[in-house]
């Protein structure tokens, strides 16, 4: 089964190599060429350099035959497009974008886009931390 991922950062190589292990078949691609060494010597998936905005990159990236897309470049405006392309354009059910505006998020979810929304979550796992320690909430300070 064939994921494509758009950013090859230290999220989008991380998963692709989670991916990987799981059998999957995945190509990353990254405007930099650079961002690769992340992904490790032996990394035995494909990577693609160039736009993930340019019809012709994504492409040649796999697109077409994906089964499932990630958009996790380090742009919410990139991801939601790229996003919408490769659900609306090329029919890809399983389409997950990281998107770090919890509003936009909220309403990119609304449309069928699954977002993964780092903001919120770290948010609400750091208060779930704080009210770990028990502290007594203000008002019931004696």
């Amino acid at each position: 089964m064939h994921v494509l991922i758009a950013g090859c950062g230290r999220v989008g190589s991380g998963l692709a190599r989670d991916l990987v292990t799981e059998g999957f078949d995945v190509t990353i691609l990254d405007e930099s060429a650079d961002a690769f060494h992340l992904l490790g010597d032996d990394f035995p998936g494909e990577f693609v350099v160039g736009r993930a905005l340019d019809w012709d990159v994504l492409r040649r990236a796999g697109i077409e035959d994906a089964a499932a897309f990630v958009a996790c470049t380090d742009g919410d405006n990139t991801n939601i497009v790229i996003a919408q392309i490769a659900q609306k354009k090329y029919g890809i059910r399983c389409v997950v974008a990281r998107v770090y505006d919890p509003l936009r998020a909220e309403l990119f979810a609304q449309i069928g886009i699954n977002t993964v929304c780092p903001t919120r979550d770290v948010r609400v796992s750091l208060f779930d931390a704080v009210r770990s320690c028990q502290l007594p909430l203000p008002n019931q300070e004696g």
